[in-house]
């Protein structure tokens, strides 16, 4: 009688028994959850930065538009176009450059308030951490590329080995809290894994120097087209609504072959002719196999 109870209690028991579900293992490991987080926390605060014919990367450090980049992404423009990771295009006015650290500030004038990223302390700067560099190397905007910050040099350049391309430049680098440790800036070009930043601390001291400054004054400008032109090709990327250009008839696809009946052998040269005030324009295109000409009347 005693084994008959005990299994009945058993069965009993049994019977209101509920299985305990198998926890769901986490979709990354905390390595990649930190690079995750890191990304996800910096990209809105990464911008796209056309200067003439080049394309650099830069940060917004404030939300009342205070972007940070390279001097040699503005080079000698006192405007640049700055675009944002959702493709909204502002007017950049550069306050202040500096050569010999390569930094450049600039000035986004909107009412709006803008994601940014906060510069980190020199503390939170150390050979071995990893670092995280955002940018838009070949015109690809919101690329990352991880790595290791290897070295400081003497004068508080920060050497790294995460991927450092063309367009790049001025981007962010970043630690594990999504803080900008250095304004990504070169590579040697017959090394690997080999880029280098001016660090945050640099980068600080010249930021409380030019924040009040007012924009760089240069030459008055000439009437602008409205194109975005590809400075290796020549080729006609974007064409903006009711600009010069579209009532003239250009195109995306049009390549511009000469500029008053003279080769076009850099996309400068077109800017610099634009900035001497012409009364008239002719562009010799090709389009479609065809040659064509485009006069064009300010």
């Amino acid at each position: 009688m005693d084994k008959l109870l005990a299994i009945g209690l058993l069965a009993s028991s049994l019977g209101n028994f509920t299985p305990l579900e198998a926890q769901p293992r986490p979709a990354f490991n905390s390595d990649e959850q930190t690079t995750i987080n890191v990304y996800q926390s910096a990209l809105p605060a990464v911008v796209t930065i056309r200067s003439g014919s080049s394309t650099g990367s830069g940060s917004f450090i404030s939300a009342d538009g205070l972007v940070l980049t390279n001097q040699h992404v503005v080079g000698r423009n006192s405007t640049v176009e700055v675009r944002t990771q959702d493709g909204r295009r502002f007017v950049g006015h550069v306050l202040s450059t500096d050569r010999r650290n390569d930094l450049a500030l600039i000035r986004v004038q909107s009412q709006e308030r803008f994601p940014f990223i906060r510069l980190a302390d020199a503390s939170a700067i150390q050979v071995g951490q990893r670092v995280f560099a955002i940018g838009s190397p070949f015109g690809l905007s919101g690329t990352l590329t991880t790595g290791i910050l290897s070295r400081i040099a003497p004068n508080g350049d920060l050497q790294t080995d995460a991927a450092i391309n063309p367009g790049n430049s001025g981007g962010p680098l970043l630690n594990s809290r999504g803080e900008l440790i250095g304004v990504n800036k070169a590579i040697i070009g017959n090394g690997q894994g080999i880029g280098f930043a001016t660090s945050a601390p640099t980068a600080r001291a010249f930021i409380a120097q030019s924040r009040n400054n007012s924009p760089v004054a240069t030459k008055p400008q000439g009437p602008r087209l409205g194109v975005v032109v590809d400075g290796q090709t020549f080729v006609i990327q974007e064409v903006a609504s009711n600009s010069i250009a579209s009532r003239a008839g250009l195109r995306p696809g049009d390549k511009i072959i000469a500029v008053n009946n003279q080769p076009l052998r850099d996309v400068q040269e077109l800017v610099e002719f634009l900035d001497s005030q012409p009364k008239v324009l002719q562009l010799v295109i090709a389009r479609d196999r065809r040659i064509g000409r485009v006069l064009i009347e300010f």
